[in-house]
Parts: C-alpha cells; structure tokens; sequence
C-alpha cells in the first residue's frame, strides 16, 4: 500500500511539473537560448 502511494504521488508530482507553462520543449529551448544570449551580452 506504501509503495502505490509513493508511485501516486511520484506520478502527480511529474505530470504537474511536466505541463507548468514554461516547461514544453519549445519554451525550453527559448530559455536556454536567452540565457546563452544574455551570457555573451552581459549589458542586456
């Protein structure tokens, strides 16, 4: 029984944080892109 529980919440807790807003592919790739970005130009 203890160890369904903890498959369940392990389950919830990575759908939950599989479709957050920012985390889709697309939106990842911008935020890694804009910190590349913001690394080579410091002023931004």
């Amino acid at each position: 029984m203890k160890r369904i529980l903890t498959l369940a919440l392990l389950a919830i807790v990575t759908v939950t944080s599989l479709t957050a807003c920012q985390n889709t592919w697309h939106g990842a790739g911008k935020d890694v892109e804009n910190v590349g970005e913001k690394m080579q130009d410091p002023s931004r």
